[in-house]
C-alpha cells in the first residue's frame, strides 16, 4: 500500500499544530501553511522515499513551528510515529531560535554536513518547496518578495545556494539532485548580477587555460575543475567556465588574437 494509517495520522498531526492551533500563514501571504509540509510529503513520495521519510516531510516543522501551548516534542513524535521519524524532523530542526539570522543560517548549514540520506531527502524536499516558491513569486511580484523576510535578497539567495551546495557535495547522487540543480539555477538568476557584480569570473589568457584548474562557486560553495563545470565555446573570443550546479560564470578563457 502507498497510503497508510500512518501517513493519514501524519497529516492530521501537522495540520493541528500549522492550522487549527494558530492558523499559520506562509510567509507574507494569506496562504496556509500546511500547504508547505504537504508538499514535501508529495515531493518525498515522488522521489520514491520509504514512509518514515515522507512522514518526517509532512512533520518536519511541527517541533519548530509549535506554539508554547501546544508545543510538539521529539519524544511528542517518536511515542506516535516512532524513533525513526522523531530523529529525522529534530535533525532538520532548528535549535535555537534565539540566535541571530546570520548564526542560525550559519550553524544550519554546518549541521547539514553530518546528515543521514534519509535527513538530506527531507531537507532537500524542504528546500525545493521554498525556492520554488521564492521563484515564482518573484515572477509575479519582483524583489519586492524579499520585503517578507529577516533578511535581505542577496543572503536569501545567498544563503539557499550554499544549502544546495553542500548537500550536492555531500551527496551527488539523490534522487533530487536535479530537482535541486534546477531550482539553484532559477535562484542564481534572480540574483545574478548581484553575484557576477561582488563576485566577478576570473578572467585569464587561454595559454593559461588548464581543463584541471582549481575553481570554487562563490555562490553555492562547488568546488572542482573546468573539466566537471560547464564549458561554453560558442563564443569567438573566449570560452567560459560555470558552475554546474547554479550556472554562475566562474571562469572566461580568451583566445589569442589572429
Amino acid at each position: 500500500m502507498y497510503y497508510s494509517y500512518k501517513i493519514n495520522r501524519a497529516i492530521q498531526f501537522s495540520i493541528k499544530t500549522h492550522e487549527i492551533y494558530q492558523k499559520q500563514k506562509r510567509k507574507g501571504k494569506d496562504i496556509p501553511y500546511i500547504t508547505h509540509p504537504l508538499t514535501v510529503g508529495i515531493i518525498l513520495s515522488r522521489a520514491g522515499a520509504d514512509e518514515d521519510v515522507v512522514i518526517a516531510g509532512i512533520l518536519h516543522d511541527t517541533i519548530e513551528d509549535s506554539i508554547p501551548e501546544k508545543k510538539v516534542t521529539k519524544e511528542m513524535l517518536a511515542e506516535r510515529f516512532g524513533e525513526n521519524v522523531a530523529e529525522l524532523v529534530a535533525s532538520v530542526s532548528e535549535t535555537n531560535k534565539e540566535l541571530s539570522w546570520d548564526e542560525r543560517k550559519t550553524e544550519a548549514l554546518e549541521h547539514i554536513k553530518s546528515f543521514s540520506h534519509q535527513s538530506l531527502l527531507v531537507k532537500s524536499a524542504d528546500i525545493i518547496s521554498n525556492a520554488s516558491e521564492l521563484v515564482e513569486d518573484h515572477r509575479r511580484d519582483g524583489d519586492a518578495v524579499f520585503e517578507r523576510f529577516n533578511a535581505g535578497k542577496e543572503k536569501i539567495l545567498s544563503h539557499q545556494l550554499k544549502l544546495i551546495g553542500t548537500i550536492l557535495e555531500k551527496w551527488s547522487e539523490s534522487p533530487l539532485a536535479d530537482d535541486l540543480q534546477s531550482v539553484a539555477r532559477d535562484l542564481q538568476s534572480i540574483g545574478a548580477g548581484t553575484f557576477m557584480s561582488q563576485n566577478p569570473a576570473t578572467i585569464i589568457e587561454y595559454k593559461e587555460y588548464s581543463e584541471d584548474l582549481p575553481l570554487t562557486c562563490p555562490v553555492c560553495g562547488w568546488k572542482g575543475t573546468p573539466k566537471e563545470g560547464e564549458v561554453n565555446t560558442d563564443s569567438d573570443y573566449a570560452l567560459d567556465v560555470s558552475c554546474p550546479n547554479c550556472e554562475k560564470m566562474l571562469l572566461v578563457a580568451s583566445y589569442p588574437s589572429v
